[in-house]
């Protein structure tokens, strides 16, 4: 769904790179709260992830293709926020390195792709979450219906958009129900792959998900096991009416700063080093290996403005003559090769990119904490 340059007017283009601009600005301050020590390295990976996957491109239906727009699974693994930040990279990068999405309407991009996807997807979640049971597959399932309807809402902010600036003179009414009705189909790949990820991730590092948090985790009960020998005393401090209960799951009053000092001892931290491994590890497959079988019908944007005569006013890509253009290396000519490579590359990238941003996300969080202190 990546927007070209040509397709809208100047005037929407710059309103939407204001709004673009300030979600971004708005998301790197919210960050700050989702991001810690361990989840900023994860955040630039999860941007890495989504790079790789958004270069499968699987059919759907009439010579039409689909691929990860990544909005749900980046909010719902790292937050709302780092996942706007997360998707923002991903385009930042397609658009400069690989000419995919023009520059112009970069904050088309943004807008469509990052604010709406997360926000939408990231409301159904939450929703969903809050009203079912407080299990593991309860994440899985509210991440799949999430994905799913992310998808087409994205199609329908497109469709807004062009009414407002689209350069040809098309109907939109059209233009809705075609990009909305494809979209549906591709929305179906979305759920699937971002319900897989996110369950995978909930299977072995549920603290690692954001979404998951106080959802898959249970609370810490401490209780006297009725087959114990009791301790000297016992029964004494048993019946002396002033005495302190015996258990600590008496109806005894608890202040925050016992709750506070219990809890990071009940929990000790887990180092991300593997899931990190295993995630870089996968997206590497995914760009240099698996993405050469992917399908090479157009997405569901390209065959919308095919169709119905957009891709007319469609302009030439400010960096068409970039060593990586069209997701190839230039001057290689076995394909495999070209492409693998091409796509290894991004990934590296777009995982150096991301990751800087969010340790110095985290570390400008750590600075102000430690300022108040």
């Amino acid at each position: 769904m990546h927007v070209p340059d040509g397709f809208i007017d100047a005037p929407v283009s710059a309103v939407t790179g204001v709004v673009a601009a300030g979600a971004v600005a708005v998301s790197l301050r919210g960050a700050r709260r989702e991001l810690d020590e361990r989840t900023a390295p994860l955040a630039g990976l999860v941007a890495a992830f989504i790079f790789a996957v958004q270069m499968l491109n699987f059919p759907v239906a009439a010579g039409t293709s689909g691929h990860l727009l990544g909005g749900a699974l980046a909010a719902i693994l790292v937050g709302p926020y780092t996942g706007v930040l997360c998707v923002s990279v991903v385009l930042l990068m397609q658009g400069v390195l690989f000419a995919d999405g023009g520059l112009t309407a970069l904050g088309v991009n943004i807008t469509d792709m990052a604010l709406v996807t997360t926000v939408v997807a990231y409301a159904i979640f939450r929703t969903i979450v809050k009203l079912a049971p407080r299990r593991r597959r309860t994440v899985t399932v509210a991440s799949f219906v999430a994905a799913l309807v992310s998808v087409p809402a994205a199609a329908a902010a497109f469709t807004a958009i062009y009414a407002l600036g689209g350069t040809a003179d098309v109907a939109i009414g059209k233009v809705f129900a075609a990009m909305v009705g494809v979209h549906v189909l591709i929305g179906i790949g979305e759920a699937a792959i971002t319900a897989l990820t996110v369950g995978a991730v909930v299977a072995v590092r549920p603290d690692l998900v954001y979404g998951a948090r106080g959802v898959t985790a249970r609370p810490l009960e401490i209780r006297d096991s009725p087959l114990a020998p009791a301790a000297p005393g016992a029964v004494a401090r048993a019946e002396a009416p002033a005495a302190e209960p015996a258990t600590a799951t008496s109806e005894a009053p608890e202040t925050p700063e016992t709750s506070a000092t219990r809890e990071p001892a009940a929990v000790p931290r887990r180092s991300a080093r593997r899931v990190w491994l295993a995630g870089l590890a996968a997206a590497l497959l995914c760009a240099g290996v698996v993405s050469f079988y992917a399908s090479a019908s157009p997405d569901g944007l390209e065959k919308v403005a095919h169709d119905k005569g957009i891709d007319a006013k469609e302009e030439d890509h400010a960096t068409k003559d970039s060593p990586l253009a069209d997701y190839g290396v230039k001057d290689i000519s076995d394909a495999r090769l070209s492409g693998g490579l091409a796509g290894v590359i991004g990934v590296g990238a777009t995982l150096a990119v991301g990751s800087g941003v969010f340790i110095v996300v985290r570390r400008r969080r750590a600075t102000a904490e430690s300022g108040r202190g």
